[in-house]
């Protein structure tokens, strides 16, 4: 009878705490599933080993009686036994176990799915399978959450809009709502990976990211812009025309107005995420634009205007 390292087939170490362990079981398990490899034989005795590994090491006693046989096998290795020659009488005849899971696969033909190491050793471990099926220890396992990037403009953040994103196969239409911002996840429910073995399947969360605009920076809520006006109006006051994203303004320049003056429109800024009604503030960020190329008459004034100041 050949010895089984069950620690080698999990790729865990000897002092593999049991949460090191179930995680190396549950990865191995996911990779190696049925559902995910069908009519792959080789990775379906992987899974065998895999399954027969878990019992074992995830089981208390089971792994605590493996470790002294372990220890016994090696020993008896060091002093040159040979393979075959190992007394294994006094590890045989253990308590048989559950199985955890049931999956069953028809057709398969009956008979154990566990090795003759395993039955010597632990029993039976849950009694023969009915006619015609083999039964494997599985645990239901939820499927993975996953995630997809969506990229939207500032006015789709503004208005809601909606994507379509690609699952392998799959594509899913999402809608993106109002006031969305780089990082807010959407979640489609049960729409992640599926799940094992009977397990849930998991969440797909659509991650937004919102593109830079031309005109306009976001603060959270507020946008900013920076709003040119020239120097006359500056001087001598003035209606402008201000961007919005629902549109242009109509905005007052006060007399003397200089440039790094912020004015705030309120509520002309970004919805905000599951408030209806409510908006953020539109901040212009005076630049005063100082004319270029005068004229000699031009810079006549403009010398009279010194002058006089």
């Amino acid at each position: 009878m050949e010895y089984r390292d069950y620690y080698k087939v999990l790729g865990v170490d000897r002092d593999a705490s049991d949460k090191e362990i179930q995680r190396a079981f549950r990865r191995l398990a996911r990779q190696y599933h049925p559902d995910v490899n069908p009519g792959d034989k080789a990775a379906e005795e992987k899974f065998k080993e895999i399954n027969e590994a878990y019992e074992v090491l995830g089981d208390k006693e089971k792994r605590k009686k493996y470790d002294q046989l372990g220890q016994s096998y090696q020993q008896w290795q060091r002093m040159g036994g040979q393979p075959g020659g190992f007394d294994w009488s006094q590890w045989m005849g253990g308590q048989p176990g559950g199985f955890r899971v049931e999956y069953a696969e028809p057709d398969m033909g009956a008979g154990d799915v566990f090795s003759e190491f395993f039955r010597h050793i632990f029993g039976g471990a849950g009694g023969a399978p009915r006619s015609g099926q083999r039964r494997w220890s599985s645990q239901s396992m939820a499927g993975h959450d996953l995630e997809v990037v969506a990229q939207i403009t500032l006015e789709d953040a503004y208005h809601s809009t909606t994507r379509t994103v690609q699952i392998g196969q799959r594509q899913l239409k999402v809608k993106i709502p109002a006031g969305a911002q780089t990082g807010t996840r959407v979640r489609l429910r049960g729409q992640g990976e599926r799940g094992y073995a009977g397990g849930q399947p998991g969440n797909l969360y659509v991650i937004v990211k919102v593109l830079d605009h031309p005109v306009f920076d976001r603060d959270g809520d507020d946008l900013h812009l920076e709003l040119k006006v020239p120097l006359y109006t500056a001087v001598l006051g003035g209606t402008l025309r201000v961007p919005t994203l629902e549109g242009d303004v109509s905005l007052q320049i006060r007399p003397g107005t200089q440039s790094g003056q912020t004015v705030r429109l309120r509520g002309k800024g970004m919805p905000r995420l599951q408030q209806h009604g409510v908006y953020g503030d539109l901040y212009a960020h005076i630049l005063v634009q100082v004319p270029t190329n005068l004229s000699p008459h031009e810079r006549e004034l403009f010398e009279e205007l010194s002058a006089l100041r």
